[in-house]
């Protein structure tokens, strides 16, 4: 008798789906492993149109993910959370999902309780014939290459507005998820990471010593997939600004706990507690940002986000103390992306009188 195939299905954020895809690909030979299409106004209309109210904008985002997805024939879907009310998504998603008469498998995967032993077993439910052994180099890779991404468009973020062949950067960086879809090894990774670190160096740029440097803190989805902040992070590199963004996924799983009590030391005088999810890093990260001479800082957050809530006052102090813009965000379904270009132009043009007046 033959085994029905499974198709496995996760949300978008970033860039991330590439390892993810990978991975699930080489633990699952048998199966189809399907990215959610990609985000549109559709994705979050009908995440919209089934959530409460109440619920911040990523929820939205994630559902109408899943039931794009299922739409196209998944029939299981991964969930990892954890944090901040994210942690109690896949519960909700789930009933929701379950409620419009979906069938299906739903995999959660809550933070503080992800191991790869634990991966193992929820992945031997589903049905990988991989030993414990082959699992854990393929998670490695993929581990390996989520931090070879982080740096490389890091390197994009800070230079992508200073090219001097209009899209060399964008078209680089598509080639460079294509060479990595092909990896299936550390040797192969390698190769990839050291051809496009070179390449990606040797584009040709305009940068200036005295440029405009923007610092983007706050919640992280909203930070890491664009088109839920309508892609700020190339609307500021069009004005010729470097940006610089810390929160990652290789921070968030292999350095933010590590970190934990020196970042709230790093934090000063403005605060003396974790508030919780990314609060306390974005204001540890504003205060650095303003020490190293950023020009500006943007706050981004989902509506209603309680951590970056009451971070908000710190970042206040810390504009104060500093003399730096700070510039908030809040986004739900009905941001209009109008407005954002408009404030984006607006701070953009403040940035600007202010170097002129201090040169």
């Amino acid at each position: 008798m033959q085994r029905t195939q499974k198709v496995i299905s996760f949300p978008h954020m970033g860039s991330y789906h590439v390892p993810i895809e990978i991975f699930l690909g080489l633990i699952f030979p048998d199966h189809r492993i399907m990215t959610a299409p990609r985000i549109t106004k559709r994705t979050l209309e009908l995440g919209s149109r089934y959530s409460p109210d109440f619920v911040c904008v990523p929820f939205k985002y994630n559902l109408g993910n899943y039931i794009e997805a299922l739409e196209l024939g998944a029939n299981v879907l991964i969930q990892a959370g954890g944090g901040c009310r994210y942690g109690y998504y896949a519960e909700i998603q789930e009933l929701i999902l379950r409620d419009l008469g979906y069938e299906f498998e739903f995999i959660k995967l809550l933070s503080d309780r992800v191991s790869p032993l634990n991966l193992y077993r929820i992945c031997r439910r589903i049905g990988t014939r991989l030993s414990f052994r082959q699992f854990v180099y393929y998670l490695l890779v993929a581990v390996r290459m989520v931090k070879i991404i982080d740096e490389t468009e890091a390197y994009i973020r800070e230079n992508i507005g200073f090219e001097t062949v209009p899209r060399s950067f964008e078209d680089l960086h598509e080639e460079f998820f294509k060479a990595l879809r092909k990896v299936r090894t550390f040797k192969s990774l390698r190769a990839v990471a050291r051809e496009y670190g070179r390449r990606f160096r040797a584009l040709k740029t305009d940068k200036p010593a005295d440029c405009l440097k923007v610092g983007v803190v706050g919640e992280l989805y909203t930070l890491m997939e664009p088109f839920s902040n309508f892609f700020i992070e190339k609307e500021l590199a069009k004005n010729r600004i470097q940006v610089s963004r810390y929160i990652t996924v290789s921070f968030l799983l292999f350095e933010k706990r590590r970190v934990q009590k020196r970042v709230l030391k790093a934090a000063g005088k403005y605060l003396k507690y974790h508030i919780g999810a990314d609060g306390t890093d974005s204001v540890e990260r504003a205060k650095t940002l303003a020490e190293r001479g950023y020009d500006g800082i943007i706050h981004l957050k989902p509506f209603g986000c309680m951590p970056e809530v009451n971070a908000m006052p710190m970042l206040q102090n810390i504009s104060r103390d500093y003399g730096i813009p700070v510039l908030y965000f809040s986004f739900d379904s009905q941001t209009s992306e109008t407005g954002v270009r408009t404030r984006l132009e607006a701070f953009y043009d403040m940035l600007v009188m202010r170097k002129e007046k201090c040169v």
